[in-house]
């Protein structure tokens, strides 16, 4: 499609749509912790609690990133 291979449209895909849909979700909760005016602790807990997953998957990227060049 577009002169580009199915390789390459899966790392676009998953490198740069991933990534938006992850600043969305960090819109999102905090949209959730001033419609309900959780104040400053009540907003760290919501990014704490609902950003761990987040972190977490970004954190797995850069591990593997990092190991990919030692291990090869």
């Amino acid at each position: 499609m577009f002169g580009f291979s199915e390789e390459q449209i899966a790392w676009f895909g998953l490198t740069f749509g991933v990534t938006a849909f992850m600043l969305y979700m960090v819109f999102i909760i905090l949209q959730l912790a001033r419609e309900s005016k959780a104040g400053r602790f009540g907003t760290f807990v919501l990014l704490l609690g609902l950003g761990v997953g987040l972190l977490g998957f970004a954190a797995k990227g850069l591990i593997k990133f990092f190991l990919a060049g030692v291990i090869e």
